[in-house]
């Protein structure tokens, strides 16, 4: 098919099935979300988030989008904003990736780093802070507020839920990392329609607030969250799972060197979650579980994928297998 532009190959991402060996047990399925055109899951919701508020008339031509984000929502917004000729106002902190900055810069739009840390040890509430200054000051301007704004699991629901539900005869389990919380509303939302017996399961970080943990700080961006998103109050989750960033980071590795699979810290949470929800347990018949891999490995090239920062970060936890 002939696009117009890459940004116009949005959705349709690949599903595979993966066969780990310890988890016989079950049907495993991944949407590859890193095929989207800036590299993410979040392409969906920052195109359907503009698109819908210029037809809305919440903004024209001339508004300044505003936003925080921890990297991957900044690229795509910065991408979409520069399509339809919006200022974009992108508010990061310094744990942002080398390869994400780079993006967010290259693609136009005015980059604003909080550097002093908020009272849980990250930056997401000053981040917030910031944002609300600038809507001040800057005239005519909206901010996108991926925690709250219903267009964002809208998003989700209407794309990536529909096309989960649609390339699979069942869904028994969907594992999907929670951060701002439009993914998992969003999804959750179509698979409870589509297939009410379907258990949704919520992964988180060891650190995040969102679902009652204690704050601490947190290295791998893209799950967890230093405040709870007021967009979950619509999710339909069944259960939740808490996985430590160590976990995190040797799942991402296994999926490289087993499944040839180069995905984001987020992605390896979610299995890691699947390896830890299913272990010992037998069915006699094998259930279907979709798992959502946001984003791909390159951005992580610096921390999850590089040997030095894994043995400094792991502090000997464990040892990282060769590839």
């Amino acid at each position: 098919m002939l696009y117009r532009n890459i940004l116009e190959k949005l959705g349709k991402t690949p599903m595979v099935k993966i066969e780990p060996r310890d988890l016989g047990q079950i049907n495993l399925y991944a949407k590859l979300e890193f095929y989207n055109p800036t590299g993410s899951v979040k392409d969906r919701a920052a195109f359907h988030i503009l698109k819908k508020a210029l037809k809305l008339n919440k903004i024209n031509k001339d508004t300044s989008i505003i936003e925080s984000s921890s990297g991957n929502f900044g690229v795509s917004l910065s991408a979409y904003c520069k399509e339809f000729g919006l200022k974009f106002y992108c508010v990061v902190d310094p744990q942002i990736c080398t390869a994400n900055e780079y993006l967010i810069k290259t693609l136009g739009a005015k980059m604003v780093k909080v550097t002093e840390p908020d009272e849980n040890g990250g930056y997401l509430l000053n981040r917030i802070k910031k944002v609300k200054e600038l809507l001040k000051k800057i005239p005519n301007s909206y901010w996108v507020n991926q925690y709250r704004n219903p267009y964002n699991s809208e998003a989700y629901r209407e794309t990536l839920g529909k096309e989960i539900c649609n390339e699979l005869d069942e869904v028994d389990y969907a594992f999907l990392g929670v951060s701002s919380g439009g993914t998992i509303t969003g999804v959750s939302q179509k698979i409870a329609e589509k297939f009410p017996m379907a258990k949704i399961i919520a992964v988180d970080m060891v650190g995040s607030v969102i679902f009652g943990g204690r704050p601490q700080k947190r290295y791998i961006p893209g799950i967890g969250s230093s405040m709870v998103p007021d967009i979950l109050k619509d999710a339909h989750i069944n259960e939740v799972i808490t996985i430590d960033e160590a976990s995190t980071i040797e799942m991402c590795h296994e999926l490289l060197r087993e499944h040839n699979l180069f995905i984001g810290g987020s992605s390896g949470s979610v299995f890691s979650a699947v390896k830890k929800y299913f272990s010992g347990k037998k069915f006699k018949k094998k259930p279907n579980v979709v798992v959502v891999f946001a984003d791909r490995g390159d951005r992580y090239i610096n921390t999850v994928y590089n040997e030095d920062w894994c043995d400094n970060f792991c502090q000997n936890n464990f040892k990282l297998k060769k590839l």
